[in-house]
């Protein structure tokens, strides 16, 4: 596997693998690679000639200077992963590589059709500005054939979809499934900083949304939206920021669960969690 670190090697590589006619696969990641990134991987792998992954921590999206700081990074620990899951290139950028100066210090514009305006946009003014930023920069550079995201992060995924119609990008965005622990917590790269304590507790939170399938079968969407924060806040070291239940699509509230997605967020001490469940 080759480790780049520069935009002008990345166009190099990439010009190299589309004159030999490959295709291409990107999963755009923040790095501290579990898993749930390893399932993205492998499926890029397994569909295109070539799979680059980029390892970015990306500051334009935090809106909080101190999440930004203690983000988890180990950088050789994912090259290691990638290269065992047969990863052809790797993108391991600086700040100052990806960005100019007024890039860093200037909002990103960008119609979302008001699919910011709920839940982690609402919660995190600024933080989908940067996602289009540096998700277009990478789909700029790498021209790939097929992007890939995970599900956990539905609300940026449903962000990424509109960003490549309204930016007109020539490839398929490729969703793949939430994967969870054996006890049901969504793999994060936020488990690390969870100690073994909060990882038992946290487990209630996807314990609370499977559950809630069933409440639901007999409850309105507003009683199993209360219902869900309710028995979530009452586990002590739990507290719920937001648990909204919305239209797939649209991201906007529903009056029944026929095309539903229930977004939660939750901190869990200090460390703040998502997770979602389809209806």
């Amino acid at each position: 596997m080759q480790i780049i670190k520069t935009k002008a090697e990345l166009q190099q590589t990439v010009a190299a693998c589309k004159q030999q006619g490959k295709t291409i696969g990107l999963v755009p990641t923040m790095g501290a690679l579990h898993e749930g990134h390893a399932s993205l991987i492998r499926r890029s792998v397994n569909d295109n000639a070539v799979t680059f992954v980029s390892v970015f921590v990306n500051p334009t999206q935090f809106n909080n200077k101190e999440d930004l700081a203690k983000y988890p990074r180990d950088l050789m620990r994912d090259a290691e992963l990638l290269s065992n899951i047969g990863v052809d290139f790797l993108f391991a950028p600086t700040p100052e590589e990806m960005y100019t100066p007024e890039e860093m210090n200037t909002t990103f514009e960008f119609d979302f059709g008001g699919l910011d305006q709920v839940m982690e946009g609402k919660m995190r003014p600024g933080h989908f500005n940067g996602v289009v930023q540096v998700v277009s920069k990478l789909f700029l550079l790498v021209q790939p054939d097929r992007g890939y995201f995970g599900e956990k992060d539905y609300q940026q995924l449903a962000i990424i979809r509109r960003m490549k119609e309204v930016m007109h990008f020539d490839l398929q965005i490729i969703g793949c499934p939430i994967v969870r622990e054996k006890s049901g917590l969504a793999l994060s790269s936020r488990n690390e900083r969870l100690s073994q304590g909060e990882k038992e507790t946290a487990v209630n939170i996807s314990r609370v949304l499977f559950a809630s399938l069933d409440y639901a079968k007999a409850h309105s969407v507003s009683e199993t939206q209360q219902w869900v924060i309710d028995q979530i806040n009452a586990v002590e070291g739990l507290e719920v920021e937001y648990y909204e239940i919305v239209d797939q699509t649209t991201l906007q509230p529903v009056a029944d669960f026929s095309h539903a997605i229930g977004c939660v967020t939750v901190y869990c001490g200090p460390v703040r969690l998502i997770d979602n469940i389809k209806y």
